[in-house]
C-alpha cells in the first residue's frame, strides 16, 4: 500500500473564522465541501470540520486521514493485519474512503482519489 500523505483533522466551532487562518498558515487556498451536515474545508495538511455536536463526537475519534493511491489496496492489508473496518469503502466528493480501528484500538480514515 502506497501512503501518499496524513491530514490532521480539527473540529472547530466556526468554519468561517478558521479558514482564513489556515489558509495564509498553510498558503493555499481552502478546497470546501459538505458531508452529512458537516463543513469540511481542506487546506494543506489541515481538515477544519465544523457542524452538529453529535457528528462532530464521531469525527473526533479518527486520529488522522491517510491518503493512499488504492482505498481497495488499503482494505486488503489492513484486514490482513488485523485491522477492523468499521465503514467503506464508499465513494467520497473527492473519491473513495474507508474508516478502520487498528488492533492497538487508534481509528484512521483512509482516503484515494479514485472514482
Amino acid at each position: 500500500m502506497e501512503i501518499l500523505g496524513a491530514s490532521l483533522r480539527i473540529c472547530v466551532d466556526d468554519i468561517e473564522t478558521a479558514v482564513p487562518f489556515y489558509e495564509r498558515l498553510a498558503g493555499g487556498t481552502a478546497q470546501r465541501f459538505e458531508r452529512g451536515g458537516v463543513q469540511v474545508a481542506a487546506i494543506g495538511s489541515f481538515l477544519l470540520m465544523s457542524g452538529p455536536e453529535a457528528e462532530l463526537e464521531i469525527l473526533r475519534k479518527v486520529v488522522a486521514t491517510i491518503a493512499v493511491a488504492d482505498v481497495d489496496e488499503a482494505h486488503r492489508l489492513l484486514t490482513g493485519l488485523g485491522a477492523h473496518v468499521i465503514a467503506g469503502p464508499v465513494p467520497t466528493p473527492a473519491g473513495r474512503n474507508l474508516i478502520a480501528m487498528h488492533p492497538d484500538g487508534s481509528v484512521f480514515e483512509y482516503v484515494d482519489q479514485r472514482g
